[in-house]
């Protein structure tokens, strides 16, 4: 009885698994967004750990626009960031400066230097069009950071069970980092950090829990269950493409106007030769 319930958990395990790495990005099932961290399970310990990220990484940033797409992206706070001017974007967070659809933001082109994408391709139903929203937007050279759940970590497994599938982060599309990078390189992207991270759960007990991530961060990074990654809009191809074809020299004769000395003693002796004939 007990063989029979695992081989059917694993079986369930690997089809879940396959489903997940290989299942279209985009999706006509309505996905809810949540629009703050106070609504996804264990929130505030995901909001602390990429504050950490983000802090880490805006004194590095310059420019004069700063894109925050999401409720979860603008309750994260960047006060250490350069660029001043920031605009949040939301339908439902209190947090928002302008209220409008990810899949149509009221920009110019090339308006902002930095976007900010907090865990947005995983509620998002087309990630390829908000990639591709958020690249029209994004000036030459920007910035953009962004986040998710990682699928094959202990966080993703618990979307297995029946009593989580409704609720965030697994009501959610999850995507292993390596496909988004992929995805950002088709645009033209740069990926300049990318960092698989929190690979225990959130737990009460803070010490512990910290001493065993410390020691598993480094071996076990694969399996984290957060990703976060920086990358750089380029406008230049990456990996340049050697044409096949190559340009062959062609010798061609040269015009001598004076005749050597081998020359001239050739000639003598056919002369004298037709002579004897």
């Amino acid at each position: 009885m007990l063989l029979t319930v695992s081989m059917n958990f694993f079986s369930s395990l690997i089809q879940v698994l396959s489903s997940t790495i290989m299942k279209p990005a985009r999706t006509v099932t309505h996905i809810e967004v949540p629009y703050s961290w106070s609504n996804v399970t264990n929130g505030e310990w995901a909001a602390q750990l990429l504050q950490a990220r983000i802090d880490e990484w805006c004194p590095k940033l310059f420019g004069y626009h700063m894109l925050k797409l999401g409720g979860l992206s603008a309750e994260l706070t960047s006060h250490h960031c350069n660029i001043q001017h920031q605009i949040s974007v939301d339908k439902f967070s209190s947090y928002r400066n302008v209220e409008a659809e990810s899949f149509e933001l009221p920009f110019v082109e090339k308006s902002f230097d930095a976007c900010l994408l907090i865990h947005q391709l995983d509620y998002s139903t087309d990630p390829h069009r908000l990639l591709r929203e958020v690249d029209r937007v994004t000036v030459d050279d920007g910035y953009l950071l962004l986040s998710g759940n990682n699928p094959l970590s202990v966080n993703g497994f618990c979307g297995l069970l029946p009593w989580n599938r409704n609720k965030a982060p697994w009501n959610g599309r999850m995507y292993l980092s390596s496909r988004v990078i992929d995805w950002l390189r088709l645009l033209n992207y740069e990926v300049i950090y990318h960092e698989t991270f929190a690979v225990l759960p959130s737990t009460r007990h803070l010490t512990c829990s910290a001493w065993l991530e410390n020691i598993l961060s480094e071996p076990l990074s694969a399996v984290g269950s957060l990703y976060f990654i920086v990358a750089r809009k380029r406008t230049f191809p990456l990996k340049p493409i050697e044409p096949k074809w190559k340009v062959r020299r062609q010798l061609a004769p040269l015009q001598v106007n004076c005749r050597t000395e081998a020359c001239d003693k050739m000639a003598k002796r056919d002369a004298a030769y037709k002579k004897s004939n």
